[in-house]
């Protein structure tokens, strides 16, 4: 089974308020299910690596962890840095990333597989729109 994984991280004011957004579909771009919530403060590189796990922990919750464990995810961002950093193209500097590096790459052993990809942001228009309603609600949003 293979999934992707549409995310985004936002922050108003870099740093300031921020959430995260998941859009989860299969193969075809059918939406199985979309998740966003506000989260603490920060700033944009750390909501986009919190969208990342967010997204790996919501399918995990979703399939439950035999699935997982068969189940190739695409991760789909409109992070270039993010990306690059995770494919291991970018040295990461940011004291503030590393941990959430080290997050993902342990969440990246509960799947058979999982890629990163980047996108335009034309093509995240969702993942930043669920983000965005969480942010001006201020509470926790869930689709």
């Amino acid at each position: 089974m293979k999934l992707i994984a549409y995310t985004d991280g936002g922050s108003r004011g870099n740093p300031g308020p921020s959430a995260v957004g998941a859009v989860i579909t299969d193969e075809k771009g059918e939406i199985l299910k979309e998740y966003a919530e506000k989260i603490e403060n920060g700033t944009n590189n750390e909501a986009e690596y919190k969208a990342i796990i967010f997204a790996l922990k919501k399918i995990k919750a979703l399939y439950g962890k035999e699935k997982a464990k068969q189940m190739e995810v695409e991760m789909r961002m409109d992070s270039e840095l993010a990306c690059k950093q995770l494919g291991g193209k970018y040295k990461i500097e940011s004291e503030n990333i590393k941990p959430l590096f080290i997050d993902i790459w342990n969440l990246k052993l509960d799947y058979k597989n999982v890629a990163f990809r980047h996108i335009p942001r034309e093509q995240n228009k969702r993942a930043d729109f669920i983000l965005n309603e969480a942010l001006d609600r201020g509470n926790q949003k869930l689709f």
